[in-house]
């Protein structure tokens, strides 16, 4: 636990939510609802963001391929897999475009053929167990415990039993910004409804050394 005071810590968390509170599913214009369709584009951008590419590649990724019409897992299984790598391509995910092609074919298949394309179903079977939920997650092609993870800090906004949840890379930025490193004392400090959003700007921390600094200048003393 930092030695940052109770006061300090409160005001570090309102100045980071107010400039980089913002999931990445609303970065790359998910509007993320209890529904199938944005809960599956949520699984697609888990996987491309558990990757070794920048967070910024796999959001305008995301983009590319909700505009070519690939955001359902029927239509994702439909496509040919050299349309998934010119979309993938199209986005600037050249590095991964044809493993990736494979398994989002792949994992449309299994999403399909096990939970009717719903992810809601996926849930049930969870039962509100989030390790459970992630090794429902880690069957799908392609996603690991990385992407098992940014799915649950990201759907913990719709699906509230999983809140609050933070992974160690969230907990990273925390300690960048001289939060608590404890999970649960962590968890003490998210405003209520901000769960998703208070998680991926400490995943933003740890991945830019910059906003902490920023933020720390900002947050009144």
């Amino acid at each position: 636990m930092s030695g940052t005071s109770g006061t300090r810590q409160r005001e570090l968390v309102r100045v980071l939510l107010e400039r980089h509170g913002e999931t990445y599913a609303a970065e790359s214009g998910i509007l993320l609802r209890n529904t199938p369709q944005p809960l599956y584009q949520l699984a697609v951008l888990a996987d491309l963001l558990g990757t070794r590419m920048r967070a910024s590649v796999a959001v305008a990724t995301l983009r590319a391929l909700r505009d070519a019409g690939l955001s359902t897992p029927r239509r994702m299984r439909d496509a040919t897999w050299q349309q998934r790598v010119d979309v993938l391509d199209a986005g600037g995910y050249r590095r991964y475009d044809e493993s990736t092609a494979t398994r989002l074919g792949e994992g449309a298949e299994l999403l399909l053929d096990r939970y009717g394309g719903d992810l809601r179903r996926m849930r049930e079977t969870a039962d509100g167990d989030a390790d459970a939920l992630r090794r429902l997650l880690r069957e799908l092609p392609g996603v690991g415990p990385t992407g098992s993870a940014i799915f649950l800090r990201e759907v913990q906004g719709v699906w509230s039993e999983y809140a609050p949840f933070l992974d160690p890379k969230a907990v990273q930025g925390a300690e960048r910004l001289g939060l608590p490193d404890d999970p649960g004392k962590l968890a003490r400090l998210v405003p209520e409804g901000r769960a998703a959003a208070f998680a991926s700007a400490l995943v933003r921390v740890a991945l830019d050394r910059t906003i902490a600094e920023e933020v720390r200048a900002a947050a009144p003393r």
